[in-house]
């Protein structure tokens, strides 16, 4: 039955987006973003027989695998029950200029299945040998172990093997020891070391990110997600530093080395039960600040004692407390834990790690500083402080399995931490933020041939290069898509409810996806809640198949459709789907203003009478983007709601369904006509991020001037618009929605050439030029005014802002003078740019895919990255720091202005050059093949007609 229904410009927006959504988004990949204990007094000793067995001990791993160390997964013979291990990090390079760790571990665990093979992971550590085996085993109780046999380090599948004498009795309990030294390397995994510099002085940190795969680089460990135990860590330190891991520790002690080292040995209490890749420990001297004395949880932000001290960890601080509450209330689950330590580190390589109870941040994710940070700058602290809170329930109280399911993990977090910093900032709209901040995005990307299903069979995600490759937009933005459209069909509070069913029957225990449709499943026939299917037999569809469907409503007849949407309607869909590429699609629409029933289409072809139109009525489909899904009209609905949106300047725009042939590219530039009538944020976000995909398209052609003449047109009224609301920019916008959009009018004023904002950006700049010590520049708009005024400038200044950034100490502020130093138009200076970042003094390893990508959104500068990437430069950037991961987001961003033959062929050679060492970039490869394939034939098909509306 109809409901009276109000329509507001974010719903409008929001149903536009969908109807007819973004071409830009087809390179907007995200990755994310992506992290982790001893009560022994003694010194990590050096080896006691004298040798020592390094990690270049190994056998090949054949193709079809024989032997059980020639798996990449564990048997299920042992089950870990705790660690107990000492680490002492060295923050001084030794004789032949490394830094190293040292440590022992024993390892308790119960045989299972009786077995005379005992399989560990260990990656580049070098074992003390005992009587020529690398490690002692132990049975407890006083019954008696095996004897070792032979012990090996099986390199390609990263396994300590120990074959014995005997088998080991099921349901006995024994001890493995080892001692080991590691390095102290500065590739950003495992444990590893980061630099900075404080008042001139050059300072080292130990620190860890085990996720996935890399707690093995810091001990041997049962590495597997569902091989959880208790840990129990020791760190030995220098004096003037503090030591931390997931526990709070007990009261340090000073003890001596055999060398006569003075040190500290701090031990700390046992873990809860959890997996390897929560695990973290750093040695570092920051400074914290910290919850009031006596609250039932200790929360506390670390961070270089210069930010602290300059309140750089009090916004994190005041939110963390209430998304913990926020948190708690929505799983109806007390936090597990008793402290929650926040760290931010001047290198790492993810964005933040939900490390249980010792969370590890980049810098720009949990320091704000209101007086340099931008709105953008907070709300990137809240969002990402609210996702790794969300872990501590889901991921890190309940774990998924294996990793084939990580998109569970991190889906949810992604979607429910735009609940917990919408609690914590309600008037941001961050309900509303979530669309153009995921689901546009990774859309664009799901409608490649060469997408991937959310869930895979664990038998296809083995090595490490595979579980790698997961960590990109589909699994993240998709999997928050999904959830979220889950979540809506059901109701938030009938998903809530099934949420705490779910954490409360499998807490410190492994889970499986249908575990969690179960519980909600329980959640809705409790409510009483009428689906046409089961919850796990509608979801089926959404995660096991990859893609999405575009939704077809034929207004005059009611004929109602759906079909695989797919960018390029050419491309070649070559993974068949035990679905069909259909899927069960809840329909939300609005019929002349009023509300709907949901419907539901099962098959690939329906009608509903009800969704018929006369003359002066019309229909939208999707409400505020809660389905996955596009919709595409009939032409005279299209007309009829291009009309309403006019009259109530709620417009918005387009390009996805006319990349893919399904809507003319006139029809979707023609919703740009009202950008000069409108105000809103989410409108000209949404266009902007279509209209930077026809820049790129053609800011090398000459369809760019009349474009650009067009956009000039369009965006000279909400510069004006601005300029009015701040008094000639003298004022901040009151609300956070208008303070972005302001950074819309200044650059895209900026860049189309309207008539003062240059003049007024690089009068700023120079300002500041003769200022240094007084930046007078908003904070919001310092990315947009950096890089106007680089880019109208040349060598002086660039050079000042490479000097702003080499000393800046505020992280925000470093990034975004990292961004702009890439707008300038001398190619020479690009050049140096570039090789600049393959030298860590110069650019962080953690920032060297960013700042190159950056290079190669400059048009002079893409084809420079190009050419630094390829062809010999591959293994370096493996090598450098983040792996195949780090390359396949480098792949992405220099090639996503491809278009032309010669472009698409050198593609293929690259493939072909380098085939055998892309490992789990190959992926990214593939698509950034297609997306150059769907680009050539846009453009083949588009130029002219976009060259004619450009100029009428």
């Amino acid at each position: 039955m109809g409901k009276g229904f109000f329509i507001s410009k974010v719903v409008a927006v929001v149903c536009v987006v969908v109807a007819i959504s973004a071409v830009a988004t087809i390179i907007a990949l995200s990755v994310v973003y992506a992290q982790e204990k001893s009560k022994n007094q003694e010194t990590p000793a050096t080896a006691t027989t004298g040798t020592t067995a390094g990690p270049g001990t190994q056998t090949t791993t054949p193709s079809t695998p024989k032997e059980p160390w020639q798996h990449y997964r564990l048997p299920d013979s042992l089950s870990p029950i705790s660690y107990n291990v000492t680490l002492w990090p060295r923050l001084t390079p030794n004789p032949d200029g490394l830094y190293i760790f040292s440590g022992y571990s024993t390892v308790l665990f119960t045989c299972v299945n009786e077995t005379d093979l005992i399989l560990i992971h260990s990656n580049k550590l070098n074992f003390t040998m005992f009587d020529g085996y690398h490690a002692q085993l132990k049975a407890v109780d006083g019954a008696s172990a095996p004897q070792l046999k032979k012990s090996w380090l099986e390199v390609p599948t990263q396994y300590l093997v120990i074959q014995l004498s005997s088998p080991m009795q099921a349901g006995s309990t024994y001890e493995l020891f080892t001692e080991f030294v590691g390095e102290l390397a500065d590739d950003l995994g495992g444990f590893y070391r980061s630099e900075y510099y404080e008042d001139g002085v050059r300072k080292i940190l130990a620190t860890t990110q085990m996720q996935p795969t890399d707690a093995r680089k810091a001990f041997p460990c049962f590495d597997e997600p569902a091989m959880k135990a208790v840990f129990h860590m020791t760190l030995i330190h220098p004096h003037g530093t503090v030591a931390l891991s997931n526990s709070m520790n007990y009261e340090p002690i000073n003890i001596t080395t055999p060398d006569g080292l003075n040190l500290i040995q701090t031990s700390f209490g046992p873990t809860e039960i959890m997996s390897t890749y929560l695990l973290a420990f750093v040695v570092c001297d920051f400074g914290f600040i910290q919850s009031d004395l006596g609250a039932e949880v200790l929360i506390r932000i670390w961070a270089r004692r210069k930010a602290i001290d300059e309140g750089q960890g009090a916004y994190a601080l005041e939110k963390t407390g209430p998304i913990l509450s926020f948190f708690e209330k929505y799983y109806k689950i007390p936090y597990p834990l008793k402290k929650s330590d926040q760290i931010a580190l001047p290198d790492f390589s993810a964005g933040a790690m939900e490390n249980w109870g010792l969370i590890t941040y980049r810098e720009t994710a949990l320091l704000y500083n209101p007086a340099v940070s931008s709105n953008g700058d907070k709300e990137w602290v809240a969002t990402v402080i609210s996702h790794e809170l969300a872990h501590m329930w889901f991921g890190n109280l309940v774990t998924t399995r294996w990793w084939n399911d990580l998109w569970l993990n991190e889906g949810f977090a992604t979607y429910v931490s735009y609940l917990g910093a919408n609690y914590t900032e309600p008037d941001w709209n961050m309900s509303d933020l979530i669309v153009l901040n995921e689901i546009i995005g990774v859309m664009a990307v799901d409608a490649l041939a060469s997408s991937h299903p959310l869930s895979s069979k664990e038998a296809d995600v083995m090595r490490p290069e595979d579980i790698n490759a997961l960590f990109d937009s589909i699994t993240y933005s998709k999997g928050a898509a999904v959830l979220r459209m889950l979540s809506s069909f059901i109701t938030e509070e009938v998903f809530s409810n099934g949420l705490s069913m779910y954490l409360e029957e499998f807490k410190y225990k492994n889970t499986v996806y249908q575990d969690l449709w179960k519980n909600l499943q329980t959640a809705v026939d409790n409510a009483g809640i009428q689906l046409p299917h089961s919850v796990e037999v509608i979801m089926n569809r959404w995660i096991l198949q990859m893609g999405f469907p575009v939704v077809t409503i034929d207004t005059s007849t009611g004929k109602i459709s759906q079909k695989h949407f797919l960018l390029n309607p050419d491309s070649v869909v070559d993974v068949p789907s035990e679905f069909n590429y259909e899927w069960f699609v809840p329909i939300t629409w609005i019929k002349t203003g009023a509300a709907k029933d949901q419907y539901w289409l099962l098959t690939k072809e329906a009608t509903n009478p009800d969704m018929t139109i006369g003359a002066s009525e019309w229909l939208i489909a999707n409400i505020d983007m809660k389905g996955f899904y596009r919709v595409n009209y009939d032409s005279e609905n299209w007309d009829q709601y291009l009309c309403v949106i006019s009259l109530l300047t709620m417009h918005l725009t387009w390009q996805g369904e006319a990349m893919a042939k399904i809507v003319s590219t006139t029809l979707a530039l023609s919703t740009t006509r009202f950008l000069n009538a409108e105000l809103e944020y989410m409108p000209w976000q949404t266009a902007t991020r279509n209209l930077d995909y026809f820049v790129l398209m053609f800011d090398r052609s000459e369809v760019y001037g009349p474009m650009q003449g067009y956009i000039n047109k369009k965006v000279t009224p909400l510069f004006k618009h601005f300029k009015d609301l701040t008094a000639n920019w003298t004022k901040i916008p009151e609300k956070h929605t208008d303070q972005y959009n302001q950074v819309n009018a200044l650059s895209w004023g900026c860049s189309t050439g309207v008539e003062g904002c240059k003049e007024l950006t690089t009068a700023w700049f120079k300002e500041w030029m003769d200022n240094p010590d007084n930046n007078k520049i908003s904070p919001n708009l310092r990315t947009t005014v950096y890089c106007s005024a680089i880019a109208e400038g040349g060598v002086v200044e660039w050079d000042f802002a490479w000097g702003m950034y080499r000393n800046a100490t505020i992280a925000s502020e470093a990034e975004k003078l990292l961004y702009a130093l890439s707008c300038t138009k001398q190619p020479w200076l690009l050049n140096r740019y570039l090789e600049y970042c393959l030298v860590p003094e110069m650019i962080r390893k953690q920032d060297a895919t960013f700042t190159i990508n950056y290079i190669a959104g400059n048009p002079i500068g893409q084809p420079l990255a190009w050419d630094f990437i390829r062809p010999s430069n591959v293994c370096l950037f493996f090598s450098y720091g983040g792996g195949s991961m780090s390359f396949g987001r480098l792949i992405n961003g220099v090639t996503k202005r491809f278009s032309s033959e010669f472009e698409y062929k050198q593609l293929l050679q690259f493939k072909e050059d380098n085939i055998n060492q892309l490992g789990s970039a190959a992926s990214s490869l593939e698509q950034a093949l297609e997306r150059t394939k769907a680009n050539m034939d846009w453009l083949a098909l588009n130029k002219k007609l976009v060259l004619f509306n450009s100029q009428v």
